[in-house]
């Protein structure tokens, strides 16, 4: 697995800065924001130039770009919320073939109309999933247009709160364009060590053939968000699940501080060469 960072937890807003942070603390790619190179995180207008100094940056650096956020209220209870969000993500998915990426990760939003990243009572309702699969098939459309794949990760306050419910948007949508970034923390809040292991176990085998990306952050006892390797999750059999059906992408680390960086990649690698050598034995 190549390990990687959210490029947007180093302060800069010059992507050579950025992501000479990003490998000095130890990692060999990155999940890229626009935010890192002075904009939006979802632009209006991305300029050829600003997209092919993320590309150069990520050469001279070595960082690979894996991913590009690409997150907006996808179920926003305002239709011109979602319609600006669609256009905002074809202008990235224009230009990231000159940031050298080919994969966008997505929100699959929720009907709070303030934060994205808010539970609502309306996410279960038939009119959400509704709403989630006009939103898609449009992004859908957008991602043949420019040849870019989706990633969309279940999250527990978005209308795709788990492993069952991605999987029931990729059959519908029936697009190879949909991959899954799958992150164990946003699957449970707290859960005894066996329901853990359960549920993350249950996720990969059911989403397998879809997961590009793996996402490594923790939670606390009491159910609040941890730094990775500071909580409560199983790295060892979370990892080891992954190893087991082949993944070989990217396991990308957020929700910490710089200071938090250096780290993290150590307890990462730890924990990797610490997997491949118990499948060894």
């Amino acid at each position: 697995m190549k390990l990687g960072i959210f490029a947007k937890t180093f302060e800069g807003t010059e992507p050579l800065t950025v992501l000479n942070s990003v490998a000095g603390a130890g990692f060999t790619c990155a999940q890229y924001n626009m935010a890192c190179s002075g904009l939006s995180p979802m632009p209006e207008i991305i300029t050829e130039a600003q997209a092919r100094s993320v590309a150069e940056a990520a050469c001279e650096s070595g960082v690979e770009i894996v991913a590009v956020s690409g997150t907006f209220n996808m179920i926003h209870p305002d239709p011109a919320v979602r319609e600006a969000g669609l256009r905002n993500l074809a202008t990235l998915a224009e230009r990231c073939t000159g940031m050298s990426t080919a994969l966008i990760t997505l929100c699959t939003g929720t009907r709070d109309p303030i934060d994205q990243w808010k539970a609502h009572a309306d996410n279960d309702t038939p009119e959400a999933w509704r709403d989630l699969l006009e939103a898609m098939g449009a992004a859908i459309e957008i991602a043949e247009r420019y040849d870019v794949d989706l990633g969309i990760e279940p999250e527990l306050a978005n209308v795709v709160n788990s492993a069952e419910k991605a999987y029931r948007l990729i059959a519908a949508l029936k697009s190879p364009r949909i991959k899954i970034v799958l992150d164990p923390a946003n699957l449970f809040e707290v859960a005894t060590l066996d329901e853990q292991r359960s549920i993350v176990s249950s996720a990969i085998d059911l989403l397998a053939d879809r997961i590009v990306m793996a996402h490594a952050k923790d939670r606390n006892p009491d159910g609040s968000f941890a730094t990775a390797g500071k909580g409560v999750l199983d790295y060892a059999h979370y990892l080891g699940r992954l190893e087991a059906i082949g993944f070989k992408g990217s396991l990308v680390t957020h929700g910490l501080s710089p200071s938090e960086a250096a780290g993290v990649a150590t307890f990462l690698k730890n924990s990797l060469d610490g997997n491949l050598a118990e499948a060894g034995r």
